[in-house]
């Protein structure tokens, strides 16, 4: 779903802005409010508390500021911000006095989940988008720090800033899908490590490729803003079978950071391809694909990474597993997808998977995945074969593969899964 403005839309706009330092991504929001402090609303939610059991809500109009502290419903983040955010937005875009919404998103919330939940989650009757239009998402990016996390494996609850008592993501996650997601990037922090900088930009490059960038010392809004293309997404979220590559980022190499097009038209052996799969997880920022693999011939997997952390899930069944009558259940773009690649034998089945890595060697990365194919002599088997190879992708699963039992269907606002069916 877009929700770019036509001049006919007249919804409020609304500009969702998020990042890892809480300090800076406040900075951005207050310099946004500021901008025409009289009609701009400028809503946060302060998860620090959690562990207390509450959450504290601040709403600035204008120069009055509301502030209330908010029980977790239910015990849970996701609940207590479903129930309080969505009506309040609705509320907020419905008042002729406010001209323009600013979330403040807490570190620890993602902002496609807050979009998914904007577009999706019905609340009195209609969804938030239905009052608003998404103008913007405005990641804050720290250039000293922003690379090491997204290349870390360092755990939410060790940096201090889980979103709920049992979150299980990475900063890496966190930092990646923040910068994925946005629409224009605030450039924060002093450049003292230059090739540090020149790095980060090189991956924020492919990472990002159509979004604005601004110094956050002489931050401009309407100047950012304005730079927006308008083939940005504005909250609109990439289902599994979605563009893997947006706005057409450098596919060069560049201060070492490179991008990995895998693309095969043979399955994988399900046990090497998990053995593979840590050539995935060091000097890795960001991987996301398909894969096909010989022992599951009707599902698409999909593998996402960021950083040290893998996600595998299951994306639906190939659309070659399907009787035709059933093709018009499916979303359209995958149909169009498959049928542009169609082959005669196999269909859609394929590999494809992109890989953005900053310190790894792009070739091993490659010979890895190709390893993990079937053989010449595994293919001639057949499927009858395949099927009877040890799958460790039968259940879906998270990296380490210690803990088997990740619901990655479940999952909340805060924890970057409630804004949409994650695979």
């Amino acid at each position: 779903m877009r929700t770019e403005a036509t001049s006919a839309d007249q919804r409020t706009p609304l500009i969702v802005v998020s990042g890892l330092q809480q300090e800076q991504v406040r900075e951005v929001a207050r310099t946004l409010h500021r901008q025409s402090p009289g009609n701009t609303a400028l809503l946060h939610h302060d998860l620090r508390h959690i562990g207390e059991g509450i959450v504290r809500r601040t709403l600035r109009r204008g120069s009055t500021e509301q502030r209330a502290v908010l029980e977790l419903a239910h015990g849970c983040v996701s609940c207590t911000l479903r129930e309080d955010l969505l009506p309040l937005l609705r509320e907020l875009a419905a008042d002729s006095d406010v001209d323009r919404i600013v979330v403040e998103l807490d570190p620890a919330v993602e902002p496609e989940a807050v979009c998914w939940a904007l577009q999706h989650v019905v609340v009195n009757g209609g969804t938030a988008v239905d009052d608003a239009r998404i103008e913007a998402v405005v990641t804050v990016v720290d250039l000293p720090t922003w690379l090491a996390d997204a290349g870390g494996d360092e755990m939410l609850t060790e940096r201090g800033l889980p979103g709920s008592p049992d979150d299980e993501r990475t900063v890496a996650q966190l930092a990646v899908g923040q910068v994925e997601f946005a629409d224009a990037l605030v450039l924060s922090g002093d450049d003292t490590d230059h090739w540090n900088t020149v790095r980060t930009h090189a991956v924020l490059d492919r990472l990002a490729p159509t979004a604005p960038r601004a110094r956050l010392a002489d931050f401009n809004p309407t100047a950012l803003l304005n730079r927006i293309p308008a083939n940005s997404r504005r909250g609109e979220v990439d289902g599994p079978h979605g563009r893997l590559l947006r706005g057409q980022p450098p596919l060069e190499p560049d201060a070492g950071v490179s991008v990995v097009v895998f693309h095969e038209r043979r399955p994988f052996h399900p046990g090497r391809l998990h053995d593979a799969l840590d050539v995935l997880l060091d000097g890795v920022v960001r991987t996301r694909g398909r894969a096909w693999v010989a022992s599951q011939p009707d599902a698409v997997l999909w593998l996402e990474s960021a950083g040290g952390g893998l996600n595998v899930g299951h994306a639906g069944p190939w659309l070659a597993a399907l009787p035709l009558e059933q093709w018009t259940d499916v979303d359209p773009e995958q149909q169009t997808k498959a049928l542009l690649a169609w082959d005669d034998y196999y269909g859609d089945r394929m590999q494809e998977l992109v890989v953005i890595a900053h310190r790894a060697d792009p070739e091993e990365i490659t010979r890895a995945l190709r390893a993990a194919l079937l053989t010449d002599e595994e293919l001639a088997a057949g499927q009858q074969q395949w099927l009877h190879y040890p799958d460790p992708f039968s259940d879906w699963h998270t990296d380490p593969c210690a803990d088997p039992d990740v619901d990655e269907m479940s999952g909340a606002i805060a924890d970057g899964d409630i804004a949409k069916e994650k695979p």
